[in-house]
């Protein structure tokens, strides 16, 4: 496999980004579509900046097992609707009341709670629209794509992560809870971003096994440095809130295991995640140096 180090990550994610923005720009309403504000909410927070990194996992899973990543691009859309609707609920007075989001006003604070929630509705919805309306390989029919976003979205993962980790505040979680917590909140759609592009891709079982370890080790090692950079960042480089688990009295991976324990619990995550992905050589690069940046990010 090509070193990371040698591939040009950052330019990687500019170029994947600009493709993704510009499919969701195509695929969502225009914001002159009737209700206006409903569509001005939705594209507020879709393009309030990040890095696109679950769109860009999908499109970089259905390269590494040889597929054609705009065979991917509508999952890939899918996915980032999904991500963005938990994120402005996520920051809604009700679940963790943050007034910034990727250094901007976060979306009831421009919009109002009542428009905010009914965006982040209209996202998830959309989210299936495009899965429907994919053409994925005979090996994985559209059925199976969205019963795979169902599940991670749903209420034994995602939504059950958000439970667990309402829950975990003001108690003292195991570390085993707040794994749990994690891999339904943070890694299962990380996970099913990149499953979902290697079944655009029509990987083979083998492979698609994995590529799923490689999302559940990453969306681990994301959640644990996000918990690190809480407690140790400023909010002008996160752009967003810091030390909200602790305002929150959220169980965390540094309350459970202190900083020095959590980086190498993280650096342990990724360290399998490259193991999974040598077979697949150098068609893995941008996988491979994804998971490098998740343990450097700064923010």
């Amino acid at each position: 496999m090509k070193s990371p180090a040698a591939f040009d990550l950052n330019q990687y994610l500019d170029q994947t980004c600009t493709r993704v923005d510009a499919a969701l720009d195509k695929l969502l309403p225009a914001e002159s579509v009737p209700p206006p504000t409903i569509h001005k909410a939705m594209r507020y927070s879709i393009f309030a900046g990040g890095k696109r990194i679950r769109p860009v996992l999908c499109l970089a899973a259905c390269e590494a097992v040889g597929g054609t990543p705009a065979a991917a691009m509508p999952l890939a859309c899918a996915v980032e609707c999904i991500h963005t609707y938990s994120l402005i609920h996520d920051d809604l007075p009700s679940m963790d009341d943050d007034d910034l989001r990727r250094g901007k006003p976060t979306n009831h604070k421009v919009f109002g709670e009542g428009i905010a929630v009914l965006a982040g509705d209209a996202l998830l919805t959309e989210a299936f629209a495009l899965v429907a309306r994919s053409q994925p390989p005979k090996r994985y029919p559209v059925r199976v794509l969205v019963s795979d976003l169902a599940l991670a979205a749903g209420s034994l993962r995602l939504i059950a992560g958000q439970v667990q980790d309402l829950e975990n505040e003001e108690r003292h979680a195991s570390l085993d809870e707040v794994k749990t917590t994690h891999l339904n909140k943070t890694a299962a759609l990380i996970t099913t971003s990149i499953r979902l592009g290697a079944m655009a891709g029509n990987a083979s079982p083998s492979e698609l096994k994995r590529l799923t370890r490689y999302g559940q080790d990453l969306g681990l090692a994301f959640q644990v440095i996000d918990d690190i950079l809480d407690a140790t960042s400023t909010k002008e480089i996160m752009g967003k809130s810091v030390r909200a688990d602790e305002k929150n009295n959220k169980s965390t991976f540094p309350t459970v295991l202190g900083l020095d324990k959590s980086r190498q619990y993280a650096a342990d995550l990724i360290a399998d995640a490259h193991k999974q992905l040598k077979p697949f050589g150098p068609r893995a690069t941008p996988l491979a140096a994804i998971a490098d940046f998740f343990l450097t990010r700064k923010n």
